[in-house]
């Protein structure tokens, strides 16, 4: 364990900051299974909506930092082109 204020300080912060992020990358992965589901089940209107919740969850887990602009545009590209390849 540290022993200077200022590194205990950090500790706790880092801790609290992995949880949230942790927490944001858990709901993300969650929305990306519904539209997964969807697709698998052959479903586009369900997929499509789910897909619209997913593209805003990925979104602001970019915006809060959680991923990466290029990570999130990946996984929203790849989420949209398997929602359109459905007939």
């Amino acid at each position: 364990m540290a022993n200077i204020k200022s590194a205990k300080k950090r500790i706790l912060v880092t801790r609290k900051k992995a949880e949230r992020n942790k927490s944001v990358k858990s709901g993300v992965k969650t929305y990306i299974k519904k539209v997964e589901t969807a697709i698998e089940a052959g479903n586009k209107a369900e997929a499509e909506e789910a897909l619209k919740t997913a593209i805003g969850k990925i979104t602001s887990a970019a915006n809060k930092g959680v991923y990466h602009k290029n990570t999130a545009a990946r996984k929203v590209s790849r989420l949209t082109l398997a929602v359109n390849k459905l007939a």
